[in-house]
């Protein structure tokens, strides 16, 4: 068996699917289901007897204790972790809390935990600690993308947050010996993921007929990974990653924002047309973000040199997917939609300049 921490998120709620889709190893699954937790994502699991699902928080111990006790894992998938940068600048303290308290709380359980193993399951337990290029901070737009050993320059609350994570894990890895191994990943977008993020906002907002929110020139860029390929890296970092080794994990797909948006209007124009006329005129800019990082790219070819992974998706492939699964499950995305969800989406960008908030072809 395998402890997922996240995993009724939106990259552990694909990673959860993807698990038991490919492997009859069972996962017990730890969210604390905050807004972006959600168990419709693991429908299709009610009644398997290979998924057990506690609700609960990575930040108390007893519970981790007990759920290490209880089902005596042989891995630790740590996804759990607050994640929008926006909801970080707006408040930061749970940022800490939950990615920097929760991350340390989960290795002294499982420090404690692997310390009483013995022989080979003792040397079989892996803690995959999950983290994101946004650690790196910002490139150029002649730089080179992210490797491994490029320096920490954290730009955000959220990925200072992530940082001080990797950083405890490191730090445990070289001072107790624990077999750690962390990933660090770009962009994910595909199917369940909570309408906050850039690409589920454009679609949801589209066929909504409400505005496509851009943040300043639209030109900020990010490579773009679909998360059942995130899914399928972190399998095999699990399985044949070296200990205390840090693995980037990209989609080789960078793109400006305004282009991901321009896609996106396009598909919907062909499998969803507008009678008033293509999506695009619903294109707002509206004032950037603080601290926003221009420019995100992933160098991962240390993950496919040393492990053989590498995406099988194109972004073509991957945002028609996507596309398409938000179009056949509107009631999924429905559900979503709560009332602290509205509530989020007016305090994030009912504060943007009006000046310039013009829409734009």
């Amino acid at each position: 068996m395998i402890l997922v921490t996240g995993g009724a998120g939106f990259i552990g709620g694909n990673f959860v699917l993807d698990w038991l889709a490919t492997s009859d190893e069972p996962v017990i699954n730890l969210d604390a289901l905050t807004y972006a937790g959600n168990l419709e994502t693991l429908a299709s699991l009610a009644g398997d007897a290979r998924h057990v699902f506690r609700r609960g928080d990575i930040c108390d111990r007893a519970l981790v204790d007990e759920l290490l006790k209880t089902y005596c894992p042989r891995a630790i998938v740590h996804f759990a972790a607050e994640s929008h940068v926006d909801r970080s600048i707006h408040g930061p303290g749970e940022f800490v809390r939950t990615n920097v308290e929760g991350t340390f709380t989960l290795l002294e359980a499982a420090r404690a935990y692997w310390s009483a193993l013995e022989g080979d399951e003792k040397a079989a337990f892996r803690f995959h600690h999950v983290s994101t290029d946004e650690v790196y901070g910002s490139l150029g737009p002649d730089d080179a993308p992210f490797t491994e050993t490029h320096p920490y320059e954290p730009n955000s609350p959220y990925s200072a947050s992530k940082a001080a994570s990797d950083h405890l894990v490191r730090a445990w890895y070289h001072t107790y010996g624990m077999p750690v191994v962390t990933t660090n990943c770009s962009n994910n977008y595909g199917p369940y993921h909570f309408p906050e993020k850039l690409i589920p906002l454009m679609i949801v907002n589209a066929l909504a007929g409400k505005p496509l929110p851009v943040y300043g020139d639209g030109k900020n860029v990010r490579d773009w990974l679909y998360v059942k390929d995130h899914c399928a890296a972190i399998r095999v970092v699990l399985q044949k990653g070296r200990l205390g080794e840090t693995y980037n994990i990209g989609g080789w797909n960078e793109k400006p924002n305004i282009d991901i948006v321009h896609i996106v209007c396009a598909l919907l124009d062909e499998l969803r047309p507008d009678a008033a006329g293509s999506y695009s005129r619903l294109i707002t800019y509206v004032k950037d973000r603080p601290g926003h990082d221009r420019r995100y790219a992933i160098d991962a070819r240390k993950i496919e040199r040393e492990l053989g992974w590498r995406p099988a998706e194109t972004f073509e492939t991957g945002i028609r997917k996507t596309v398409e699964w938000y179009l056949a499950n509107p009631e999924w995305v429905a559900n979503v939609q709560s009332g602290s969800y509205r509530d989020w989406v007016a305090a994030n960008y009912g504060d943007r300049d009006d000046s310039r908030a013009q829409v734009r072809a």
